[in-house]
């Protein structure tokens, strides 16, 4: 890359996310002077800013006509400039239209994950906060499998329902697909794409039975107000689903509040789906409509290979027909590291306590184990049961060392049906979902 882009604007300390984080098409003219045309929002009218572009760059753009208006180019996906997401803290952004970010494994030891260390993951564009208003906020509820279409105001689902709290576990399905080799398109998420925050707000079972549910009924989908990537408001950016089983289990819920506050903006305010243990992509955020379909949901991103799986292992690379894919359900038995941070210098001959944290989808944890000699030796650690159902559970141990030397710290979880994590990148699958391997750390023993 030959230079950093120059920010012409009459504010030039303000950083390049900051600008498109505003207004992305005022962007591209303050910082490129680039003009779209405005159909098909693609392109450069101008050479011009092409040319700056490009420059910036330090290569030619060949297929420029098709860069879509708006959009930071990768190069400068990961610049230093100043960027940070309000109620975040130490988050690492992955993309910034749409927005995405993981939490360092350190940053997720609390017992609860904080609101500011919970990750962000879209498909979308995050509604503009004008429209996020909780006093005129609605859901509806409708599909051909339901027999009282009803509008609710959140005020009324409030009011209407009784509040339950879960601590829930949230694990975005493409967590880990960074290991995946060759690489699978998309965010390169490492191991921070997981929470396991305290939700407030309705069971989708009562208010679903408010409404009335068909004896055909085999489906929810959700829609939600964020917007599709090209800006058409008739396209949905997301709109995925559960089975009806899953839907109807006691923590499942239509969320207004996390660790006893309002939702965050970032985390879908002010009304959200969850369903724990299951991919992050089925708890819709900025909750708008749910529908109970009579058929599994045709929403954008429920088609194949969007969180799906091949129904057999395959080779690394393979093109897998669709045919073969399956929707991705409940989570695989995971853990972190949490304490300490990987990187850390020991003292020889005193012991070193570790901890963190392990799920297994819509299963409990039932055994955990550490190794210091690469998986060869395991030793088992205390595990706490979880303070709910799809709560992640606690874990921790202490370790000596026999030597000086460089050490890995390996955590593996077992999960209640015998299930063990990996000790390597499990079967590559097209999109790579689903990476479960162990987890671990480098400690220096001096």
């Amino acid at each position: 890359m030959a230079n950093q882009p120059k920010d012409n604007s009459e504010q030039p300390s303000r950083g390049l996310h900051e600008l498109y984080a505003e207004d992305p098409i005022k962007a591209d003219e303050l910082v490129w002077s680039r003009e779209t045309d405005e159909g098909s929002r693609r392109g450069f009218l101008k050479r011009g800013g092409l040319l700056a572009m490009a420059t910036a760059i330090g290569a030619s753009i060949p297929f420029a006509k098709n860069m879509p208006a708006g959009l930071i180019p990768a190069a400068f996906a990961q610049s230093s400039e100043p960027f940070s997401l309000p109620g975040k803290e130490g988050l690492t952004v992955l993309n910034d239209r749409p927005l995405n970010a993981e939490t360092p494994p350190h940053l997720l030891d609390d017992e609860i994950t904080p609101a500011k260390h919970m990750f962000v993951r879209n498909n979308g564009l995050i509604p503009d906060a004008s429209v996020l208003d909780p006093a005129s906020w609605t859901l509806e509820i409708a599909g051909e499998s339901c027999e009282k279409p009803t509008t609710f105001t959140l005020a009324e689902l409030k009011s209407r329902f009784k509040h339950y709290s879960y601590q829930l576990t949230l694990e975005c399905g493409g967590n880990g697909r960074s290991e995946f080799a060759p690489a699978a398109s998309g965010n390169q998420w490492t191991t921070g794409a997981v929470a396991s925050p305290k939700f407030t707000g309705a069971r989708l079972r009562d208010v679903l039975e408010a409404c009335g549910i068909k004896k055909d009924a085999v489906y929810i989908g959700y829609y939600g107000a964020d917007l599709h990537p090209s800006g058409d408001a008739s396209k949905a950016a997301i709109s995925r689903g559960v089975p009806m089983s899953k839907a109807l289990e006691d923590e499942t819920l239509i969320a207004w509040a996390m660790n006893d506050e309002d939702m965050p903006v970032l985390n879908g305010h002010p009304l959200r789906l969850v369903c724990g243990g299951w991919p992050a992509s089925t708890s819709g955020k900025w909750l708008k409509k749910i529908v109970v379909r009579d058929k599994i949901h045709d929403g954008n991103k429920m088609a194949s290979p969007s969180y799906h799986m091949p129904k057999y292992p395959v080779a690394p690379g393979t093109q897998v027909p669709d045919e073969d894919m399956e929707i991705i359900s409940s989570m695989p038995v995971r853990s972190l590291i949490t304490f300490p941070k990987t990187g850390i210098t020991h003292q020889l001959g005193e012991p070193l306590p570790v901890r963190g944290h392990a799920w297994a989808g819509d299963l409990e944890v039932s055994d955990f184990y550490v190794s210091i000699d690469f998986g060869t030796t395991w030793q088992k650690a205390e595990l706490r049961a979880p303070a709910n159902r799809l709560a992640w559970q606690h874990w921790h141990s202490e370790l000596t060392f026999p030597e000086k030397g460089y050490y890995e710290v390996w955590a593996r979880a077992v999960d209640s049906e015998g299930q063990a994590q990996p000790m390597v990148v499990p079967g590559w699958n097209p999109k790579g979902y689903l990476n479960n391997a162990c987890h671990r750390i480098a400690v220096q023993v001096v």
